[in-house]
C-alpha cells in the first residue's frame, strides 16, 4: 500500500501562483509514474500533469506552460508549481501514484482562484 500527503492549496488570485506538494510512504518502491489530477465543482476528475520516475513530464493542454511538476525520487514527494493561475483553474487537486497494477490517491487539497 501507498499512502499519499498532499500540502499547499489555498486562496489566490487571478494571476497568481502557488504550489501544491506531495509525499508518499508505504510500499514506496513500486511506484513508477506520480502526478496530479483535479476536480472542479460539478465536472469530472481530470488529469494535469505526470512525470515518470526518470523524469519524463507530460502535461494537460490547458496547464501547459503555466504548470510545472517536479519530483524528488530519494524523499518520494512530487510538486506541482502553478502560475498565471486562472478562475477555470479552481478545483480540488488530487495526488497520484502509480505501482504496477495499481493506482493510489491522496485526499485531495483545495486550489481556489479569485479576486
Amino acid at each position: 500500500q501507498v499512502q499519499l500527503v498532499e500540502s499547499g492549496g489555498g486562496l489566490v488570485q487571478p494571476g497568481g501562483s502557488l504550489r501544491v506538494s506531495c509525499a508518499a510512504s508505504g510500499s514506496i518502491h513500486a511506484i513508477n509514474v506520480m502526478g496530479w489530477y483535479r476536480q472542479a465543482p460539478a465536472k469530472e476528475r481530470e488529469w494535469v500533469a505526470v512525470i515518470s520516475s526518470g523524469g519524463i513530464t507530460n502535461y494537460a493542454d490547458s496547464v501547459k506552460g503555466r504548470f510545472t511538476i517536479s519530483r524528488d525520487n530519494a524523499k518520494i514527494t512530487v510538486d506541482l508549481q502553478m502560475h498565471s493561475l486562472k478562475p477555470e483553474d479552481t478545483a480540488v487537486y488530487y495526488c497520484h501514484a502509480r505501482a504496477p497494477g495499481r493506482w493510489y490517491w491522496g485526499q485531495g487539497t483545495q486550489v481556489t482562484v479569485s479576486s
